[in-house]
C-alpha cells in the first residue's frame, strides 16, 4: 500500500471474536455508520468474504462500491477497490494483535482517492475520521457482543 492513514484502538476481546466481527459483512449496516447495505458477492474456500458490495452513505458521499478482500492468517485482512462510482482507488487493512487471550489491538490502515480534486491534507483527514468512526463502532460492537 502507498502512503495511508493509520489509527489503532484496544478492544476488550479475543481476536477471533474481533476477526468474528470483520468478517459478519451482512452486519455491518448494525454498527458502522456509513454502510446501508453489504452484500457478499464472492467467497473462497473457507467461506470468507472475497468480493463485498457495499452501499456507502456518509453524508455529502453516497456511493456503491464493490471491495475484493485478501485473508492473511487469522489476524489480518486488506481490501482494495473493484470498482466505484466515487473513489478511484480505496486500499485498507485490519491488523489484529493479541495483546492477551482477553484483549485485541486493532490497527486500521487505509488510503482513499477519489475521482474529484481533493488536497491531500483534506484527504488525509477524511481518511483518519473514517478510520476513528470505523475503530470506535468495531470496538462497542464486539464489545456489546462479548457482554
Amino acid at each position: 500500500m502507498a502512503e495511508f492513514t493509520s489509527s489503532s484502538i484496544t478492544i476488550e476481546a479475543a481476536a477471533a471474536d474481533v476477526m468474528g466481527v470483520i468478517a459478519d459483512f451482512a452486519r455491518y449496516p448494525d454498527w458502522t455508520g456509513e454502510v446501508k447495505e453489504a452484500e457478499v458477492l464472492a467467497t473462497d474456500g473457507q467461506g470468507r468474504a472475497e468480493q463485498v458490495r457495499l452501499v456507502m452513505d456518509a453524508g455529502a458521499i453516497k456511493d456503491d462500491q464493490t471491495l475484493a478482500y485478501t485473508w492473511s492468517g487469522a489476524n489480518e485482512v486488506s481490501w482494495t477497490l473493484v470498482k466505484s462510482q466515487m473513489l478511484r482507488s480505496l486500499d485498507g487493512t485490519y491488523i489484529l494483535k493479541p495483546v492477551n487471550d482477553t484483549v485485541t489491538e486493532v490497527t486500521y490502515q487505509l488510503t482513499v482517492d477519489v475521482k474529484i480534486p481533493m488536497l491531500g491534507m483534506i484527504k488525509r483527514k477524511a481518511e483518519k475520521v473514517i478510520i476513528d468512526r470505523a475503530l470506535a463502532g468495531l470496538k462497542k460492537r464486539v464489545e456489546s457482543d462479548a457482554r
